[in-house]
């Protein structure tokens, strides 16, 4: 009876309730006075589909359902220009401009409208200046005030050469267009000094991935372009300040009270906010996660400086960028800060700008040679100022040509920051529709044309000293194993030291370390260091040649196979990794991880390039080294190994047959004795297998055992240091439920 108690209890609480309620419904309509009962025309399916529609209108409904199309377009364009060596902002512009009236608008007009009606961008803008500000914060923190500091008298002269410049030639430029272009109602001056800013703005976030992603990062040329970069930054913020404050007061004269307040805001930032910020970032330094009061001390921080300078007539962005240029300079503080804001604002909140600048841009607009002659010159006059300035000043201060021109194309990256200043720009009324579309137009052309210019001057100054991959020798061994963490990274070396500790002056290991560019810390010089170190110290102990090879990538998986390709590589090495929705259907169907799904996993299941279920025990990063790498491909599953003297080897398929060479080199490496179990009888029937292992054991005596049994004996297994097998024949056994499988040695699957 106990067993059934709550039952009985939950059921007696719904019945007498229920009734209670019931009896209230008949006892209520008595008190009804006059009530006056509409009778609808509509039968009941009509008036769910209006109630449907309505809520599909409802400002609520349409904004998650604008957000909704708006990340799915600027995540596809983002990897699609990923794909063609761009950078992923480019490609989530061009989201937003196709989402925009110069396409989406232009040919499906009615879909546009109900998707983006006009009394609905209110909102759109109000959650992309929100997205703005949490953006401008993290670029902010990403900015290092110490190198400024520092002695980079090169990287200032460059710096502000490169704003001085593109500004004068901007104002040129104005001085010329202003009768034809500019609005009615807005002063020469307001409209020169837009013209000189947007000339002369870097995006420094861009640029900074560019860096990282070409591996210059720790080169003189990488500490040159991002200290300049970083002081560009600063400089132009400050400058856009005093524009924003001139052209709101409508006189310079006017702005000096704005420009005043200002300064006054600054300085309380420095002297008093900051050293406060410090202190709590010293005591929480130690600790792994903020607790919330800290973070909403920092959030109200934001939120306050970037309220002061709104009011000031600064914009809120400053405030923003400023509030994050004064957090505490601890890397280990600000990456945690970084981390806990950067994904909502640059996934969810940034393509919401880049969908309402498109908004804003009408191509359209733009129906006349004349005005595409115009949009020609503002390229030239903008290639011209920042990438020749740069150049210029680069080569006055001692920097080769070949450095100069690379700092030439990377100051000349616009992006994003370009795309901010004129928001602000047409929401004051200094540009107008053409002239803001023509300045879109440049921003994007400036930008996409930096990763073709690094790749022109790349061949055209072609280094004639061979790089380290160059000069290995084709006909030796060669190992690349890939690691995330420290202690993969020391299982692997150990693993690959194995195939080649007997002969080292034949082979070669290779460590390769990725990291996605949105996870990287920009100023943080010293991470390759401390990732390698525990490695090269592990190399050492087991007497182990090692070459180190470190990258920032914006796909880490095709990264992988595409190292490996371009080293020819003879053996890929990695750990299995782990899927959030292993073994579960919808987990092997879709490839998901806790990682956003890649577009390419889709694809190839689509193509029929990956079945749904050959790889589907693995998460999705070593599935796609392992359907896209055209070399083998060796997945460890550690079990605490220390030695290989035992190792048996499982052949279910003739395939297994690609595992020889690998046995061969266990063998003449650690003088391991390998037990092969014949299951399907392939070794008494297969002459080419038979032969092989002839020569092996004719090579090297009592070193093969063959067992002809056809099932796997757990004692067997478990006597074994690991075992050796391909990744079909894994799933063989997986298929089949052997029992020892949950008390396995360590594995390594190979996939030939």
């Amino acid at each position: 009876m106990r067993k059934y108690k709550n039952s009985i209890f939950y059921g007696a609480v719904i019945v007498v309730f229920s009734f209670i309620m019931y009896l209230t419904v008949n006892r209520g309509k008595y008190l009804e006075v006059d009530v006056k009962n509409v009778a609808s025309d509509k039968n009941d399916w009509q008036e769910f589909l209006d109630s449907f529609i309505n809520n599909l209108h409802h400002p609520l409904a349409l904004l998650l359902m604008q957000i909704i199309a708006i990340v799915i377009a600027a995540r596809f364009f983002g990897w699609l220009f990923n794909k063609i060596g761009q950078p992923a902002v480019i490609g989530e512009i061009i989201a937003g401009i196709v989402l925009g009236p110069s396409l989406f608008g232009m040919y499906f007009p009615e879909a546009s409208a109900a998707l983006f009606p006009l009394e609905s961008l209110g909102n759109l803008q109000l959650l992309s200046q929100v997205g703005l500000i949490l953006f401008m914060f993290v670029i902010g923190m990403e900015l290092d005030l110490k190198v400024l500091k520092s002695k980079a008298h090169d990287a200032v002269v460059i710096s502000h050469a490169s704003i001085i410049i593109p500004f004068a030639l901007g104002m040129i430029f104005a001085y010329y267009t202003y009768t034809q272009y500019a609005p009615d109602g807005i002063n020469f001056l307001s409209f020169a000094l837009f013209m000189g800013i947007a000339m002369s703005i870097t995006a420094f976030p861009v640029l900074a991935r560019i860096v990282q992603e070409r591996g210059i990062q720790k080169t003189k040329l990488g500490t040159v372009v991002l200290t300049s970069a970083a002081a560009d930054d600063i400089t132009a913020w400050c400058i856009l300040a005093v524009v924003i404050a001139i052209v709101k007061a409508g006189s310079f004269v006017s702005a000096l009270y704005v420009i005043a307040l200002s300064i006054i805001y600054v300085a309380v930032m420095l002297k008093l906010v900051r050293p406060f910020l410090k202190h709590i970032g010293n005591l929480n330094s130690n600790n792994k996660t903020l607790s919330k009061p800290v973070v909403a001390i920092f959030l109200l921080v934001l939120i306050l400086s970037s309220y002061l300078t709104e009011i000031i007539g600064i914009h809120a962005l400053f405030g923003a960028f400023m509030a994050g240029a004064i957090m505490p300079d601890n890397h280990k503080f600000r990456h945690i800060f970084v981390e806990k804001v950067e994904d909502v604002a640059v996934i969810l909140f940034l393509p919401l700008f880049f969908v309402f600048t498109g908004l804003r841009t009408e191509i359209g607009l733009l129906n006349d040679i004349e005005l595409w002659k115009m949009t020609g010159i503002i390229i030239l006059v903008a290639v011209t100022g920042k990438f020749v300035g740069s150049a210029a000043a680069a080569k006055y201060v001692g920097q080769s040509w070949k450095d100069s021109l690379t700092i030439g194309a990377l100051m000349n990256t616009r992006g994003l920051m370009e795309l901010v200043a004129l928001n602000i720009g047409y929401e004051l009324g200094v540009l107008t529709p053409e002239v803001f579309a023509m300045m879109v137009i440049m921003a994007l052309v400036t930008t996409f044309m930096t990763g073709p210019i690094l790749d022109f001057l790349n061949k055209v100054y072609k280094d004639k000293t061979p790089s380290a991959e160059e000069i290995l020798n084709e006909t030796k061994f060669k190992i690349l194993f890939y690691f995330e963490r420290i202690t993969t990274g020391k299982n692997l070396l150990k693993l690959a030291n194995t195939f080649t500790k007997n002969q080292q002056e034949n082979s070669v290991v290779t460590a390769l370390h990725l990291v996605n560019s949105s996870d990287v810390d920009l100023m943080d010089n010293k991470y390759e260091e401390k990732i390698f170190s525990p490695i090269e110290e592990e190399a050492h102990k087991i007497n182990q040649k090692l070459i180190n090879l470190y990258k920032v990538s914006t796909d880490v998986n095709s990264e992988i196979v595409d190292v490996a390709h371009k080293g020819n590589y003879d053996l890929i090495l990695m750990e299995l990794g782990s899927s959030i929705y292993d073994g579960t259907i919808l987990g092997r169907l879709l490839g998901f991880t806790t990682r956003i799904v890649n577009p390419e996993i889709i694809v190839d299941k689509v193509i029929g390039k990956e079945k749904f279920f050959d790889y589907s025990p693995f998460d999705d990063q070593t599935r796609y080294v392992i359907t896209n790498s055209k070399i083998p491909v060796g997945i460890f599953i550690d079990k605490n190994l220390e030695e290989v003297n035992k190792i048996f080897v499982p052949f279910f398929h003739e395939s297994d047959k690609k595992l020889i060479p690998f046995i061969l080199k266990f063998i003449q490496n650690n003088d391991s004795q390998i037990v092969i179990m014949d299951i399907k009888g392939h070794l008494k029937t297969n002459t080419f297998i038979k032969e092989e292992i002839r020569l092996i054991e004719q090579a090297k005596p009592n070193h093969i055992s063959v067992l002809s049994d056809t099932e796997i004996d757990l004692n067997l297994i478990q006597q074994q240091d690991l075992i050796l097998t391909t990744v079909k024949s894994w799933r063989n056994m997986i298929d089949k439920k052997y029992n020892w499988l949950k008390n396995t040695t360590s594995l390594l699957l190979i996939k030939p």
